[in-house]
């Protein structure tokens, strides 16, 4: 015998590989006849299979095919066309005409023969014979098989590979000796129809069994006649491959269209599920967002609450400083944060809606209105905590100033009055003469004239230590008991100088006349000497301002000063010309008395020395003035450079809030033009923030150098920080919205025409900017075509404001619109799809769902699935119908 060529050509110019690679092994085989037994076998039973429907067969395929006719009707059955009406005469030329029709025909399927003409099948040539039969298997039983994009031998290779992977034993690499201890054969029957036969009970010790039992049960319930007896594969080393091709594809053909509903059934079921789990993912996640907000808020809003105050500056500072970090570093993390909150929130309820889903109810007390009542709880507590911390560092800075003049004034009044109770008390005058009791008397009334003058200084301290208690000086007990000590001591010296006076006057009888100048320079010298004690205290006084007009109100007052620095010079000259006087005189009448004035302890040396530190602090008071001045007009320029900025940051806020109105409300593009256009404002809003932290900066200069008011700007920093912080809130939730409306338009196949109406009609009826009223929504539903009774409208009210507060948001309209246009898996669907997988039973077993599904989606049913509870089912059967009425919160599970 000769070598035939039987290579298929198809019309798309794809020659079959299969028949390629297997070249070198056909013509080895085709001397071989145990090769031509089995394809005689196999390629018979194939015909007979499809001519038994048309009521005839054949015995000898090389004998029933040479007059044509039985060829032309097997192609006319397994095509499902009319071939042209045959030759009936028995010539020869009658049977090479009919044998041409029919390669004609084969032809004209995208078929080219090669080296198989009429002759030789008319002839009885069975080599060509199977050949052309090999040929049209190919053709109409395997190249229209295709699995993962796989086709013709690959994809039934594919597809027993898949079908056979979870069996003990079976390995499928081909189709010759992967078959010969058939089990596979086995695994294929028991994967789509297990009540046919126990495949834990075969033997791969036992091929002959294993094959016979294969056979029969395909025969008898698969309809699939036997092409080949076991002995014939057992006893060959490499089983044909067209042979097994051919008797497997019958398998495919006969599981094909059972398997293409369960496929579907499980593809529907993965769906479910995959919506399913990702679902739950984000409610998990929207859950530990949640908890971390609400426990960084419940950490965070105690200390806020807490308005105790430090003793000293320094600590208030730091609280201070403790604020702005929380403001600048840990606060907008969780603006952010909270926002996203929201947006996961809404997207996954949107999910939820369009996969048909029942709506997420987080867990108790972290619902998204939990969260922003938590957040405002928070806000309430930050409001006025940066006012309060401002108020009481004032109240402290003022605190320190006045205890630092009490001590001043306090030190002053210790020293002068320190003595004077001992000079009260001594009794001098009773062993005196008359010319010094006179002389101690006069010398008493200066002192007096000097202790009334000290009593404003007294009343000034007390004033102090009283001004401490009110502000609650840290350490006023102290103040209270010096000032009390002072106090004493005014009141001890107030009753020594009456009871010396009294003592003096009693003898002022025995006293001279003192001499009147020294008496006169006792009497104007203490008040001059007070005057410039006072000089010098006033002008050595502490000062505290706020404003340029403050240090100018205190440089009028020293200018005003300075004008009776002349006076008060010429009453130093008179009182020293007095004391010249005396001289002159003691000089002119040769008086040997002392100098010292026997009236006064003011010396002309103190006079001059308290005159020229007067002269001294004048400048020196000028000059802090001064500098005080300049310290303000720096406080000016920052009020003045932070006013410029928020003018500008403030207004443009707003400009930016309105474009973002105005985006979301526009109607004649399309949602990716909207969301482009907020993705440009989201730009120019993210590029803007380092004005922002520019504004904060200055602010936190001008805090630092304690300014507390700005006259240039009605925006304080408080005002740029929430309007900044509602900027981009605005723009994530406006954003999230759009990407929204997207997955819901995308999801429920609606197109942009009709997201269109819905947004001219809701903003046609929208007088809330962003809502409608109840009466609006119904008038817009009519409007829209509705014929609404009040039990309809009180139904469609459930479904866009379950809430009850008469208020339907753009969201809500469009999920309820969407709703009405789309369509959405339902449980009966799920329901009817596990019904397939189950074979129409009730319930559903284990392994059949690890067989039928994904491992990840098969686990997650077995984990949820609850147990079947009707009469009948074997142990572990579980209820599907129960599962897919929960999946769809049509029950409690």
């Amino acid at each position: 015998m000769t070598q035939v060529e039987t290579t298929v050509h198809y019309d798309n110019g794809y020659e079959d590989e299969y028949m390629i690679q297997e070249e070198e092994w056909d013509r080895d085989m085709l001397l071989d006849p145990a090769w031509e037994q089995q394809q005689r076998k196999t390629f018979t039973a194939w015909c007979n299979s499809h001519l038994r429907k048309a009521g005839v067969q054949i015995e000898n395929i090389e004998e029933d095919f040479r007059n044509g006719l039985k060829l032309m009707l097997l192609l006319e059955v397994i095509s499902g066309e009319r071939l042209p009406k045959p030759d009936r005469g028995k010539m020869r030329f009658h049977k090479i005409a009919n044998v041409n029709k029919a390669l004609d025909f084969i032809t004209s399927k995208g078929v080219k023969l090669v080296s198989i003409g009429a002759e030789e099948i008319v002839d009885g040539n069975v080599k060509m014979t199977l050949g052309m039969i090999w040929t049209i298997i190919l053709r109409f039983a395997i190249q229209d098989i295709s699995v993962e994009e796989t086709s013709a031998k690959e994809g039934l290779l594919l597809w027993c590979q898949r079908k056979t992977a979870p069996y003990r034993n079976v390995n499928v690499q081909n189709f010759h000796v992967s078959w010969k201890d058939g089990l596979a054969f086995c695994a294929l029957i028991h994967r789509h129809r297990p009540d046919l036969l126990d495949y834990s009970k075969l033997n791969k010790d036992d091929p002959l069994g294993n094959l016979n039992l294969a056979f029969d049960i395909a025969e008898k319930h698969l309809d699939i006649p036997k092409m080949l007896d076991a002995e014939d594969i057992i006893n060959t080393p490499k089983p044909d491959e067209r042979a097994i091709m051919t008797y497997v594809s019958c398998f495919y053909h006969a599981f094909a269209g059972a398997e293409q509903v369960a496929e579907t059934a499980a593809n529907r079921i993965c769906k479910v599920l995959g919506v399913n789990q990702e679902n739950e993912k984000l409610m998990e996640e929207y859950e530990r967002l949640a908890s971390e907000l609400l426990e960084w808020i419940r950490r965070t809003t105690p200390w806020l609450e807490n308005r105790t105050p430090e003793k000293t500056m320094a600590e208030m500072q730091r609280k201070l400083e403790d604020f702005r970090d929380y403001r600048r570093q840990h606060k907008p993390p969780k603006v952010q944060e909270k926002c996203q909150l929201e947006i996961n929130f809404n997207t996954l309820q949107t999910k939820l809606r369009i996969s048909n889903r029942p709506a997420f109810m987080p867990s108790e007390g972290k619902m998204v209105s939990d969260i922003a009542s938590a957040w405002q709880g928070l806000e309430q507590a930050e409001k006025g905590y940066e006012e309060w911390l401002l108020t009481e560092i004032r109240r402290l800075e003022r605190v320190d100033h006045l205890a630092e003049k009490f001590r001043q004034k306090a030190t002053n009044h210790e020293n002068w009055a320190s003595g004077k109770e001992l000079f009260l008390s001594q009794k001098d005058y009773e062993t005196a003469t008359l010319t010094e009791i006179r002389a101690l008397l006069r010398k008493h009334e200066a002192f007096e004239s000097d202790l009334a003058a000290h009593q404003d200084r007294v009343e000034q301290i007390a004033a102090i230590a009283q001004e401490l208690n009110e502000l609650d000086y840290h350490d006023v007990a102290a103040v209270n008991q010096r000032c009390q000590s002072i106090c004493d001591l005014w009141d001890k010296l107030g009753t020594l100088t009456q009871k010396r006076r009294e003592a003096l006057e009693r003898t002022e009888k025995l006293l001279e006349t003192i001499d009147q100048l020294f008496l006169e320079f006792a009497k104007r010298s203490a008040p001059f000497n007070n005057w410039m004690e006072g000089a010098m205290e006033d002008l050595q006084d502490m000062f505290i301002v706020h404003t340029i007009e403050e240090v100018q109100s205190l440089i009028a007052a020293h200018e005003q000063f300075k004008a009776t620095l002349p006076e008060a010079d010429s009453e130093r000259q008179a009182i020293l010309g007095i004391h010249n006087e005396v001289q002159k005189i003691s000089q002119s009448y040769g008086i040997k008395a002392s100098f010292i004035n026997p009236y006064s302890t003011i010396t002309t040396e103190e006079l001059l020395n308290k005159w020229e530190k007067v002269k001294k602090l004048v400048p020196q008071r000028d000059s802090a003035l001064q500098e005080e001045m300049a310290r303000q007009h720096a406080h000016e320029r920052l009020r003045r450079q932070f006013a410029a900025q928020a003018n500008l940051i403030g207004p443009w806020i707003q400009t930016r809030m309105e474009e973002i109105g105005r985006c979301s409300l526009e109607i004649g593009g399309t949602l990716e033009d909207q969301m482009t256009q907020l993705k440009q404002i989201e730009h120019v809003i993210v590029a803007y923030k380092p004005n922002i932290d520019k504004l904060e900066g200055d602010h936190q200069l001008i805090q630092e150098s304690l300014v507390f008011d700005n006259k240039h700007t009605n925006y304080t920093m408080e005002h740029i920080r929430v309007g900044w912080e509602l900027l981009l809130t605005t723009i994530a939730r406006t954003i999230n919205e759009i990407e929204t409306q997207i997955l819901t338009r995308d999801a429920k196949g609606i197109s942009q025409q009709q997201m269109n109406e819905f947004r001219s009609s809701f903003n046609h009826f929208d007088r809330k900017n962003g809502a409608m009223e109840t009466d609006d929504f119904r008038a817009c539903l009519i409007s829209m075509g509705y014929d609404l009774g009040e039990v309809e409208f009180a139904r469609i009210m459930m479904l866009v404001d379950p809430n009850a507060t008469g208020i339907v948001s753009f969201q809500s309209f469009i999920d309820f619109m969407t709703r009405e246009t789309a369509d959405t898996d339902t449980a009966e669907q799920v329901v009817a799809s596990f019904r397939i997988l189950a074979a129409d039973k009730p319930y559903i077993l284990v392994e059949e769902l690890r067989r039928e599904l994904p491992p990840e989606q098969a686990e997650y049913c077995i984990m949820r699935m609850p147990p079947y509870a009707g009469h009948g089912a074997p142990p572990g059967a579980l209820d599907y119908t129960a599962f897919s009425t929960a999946l769809y919160g049509e029950s409690d599970l």
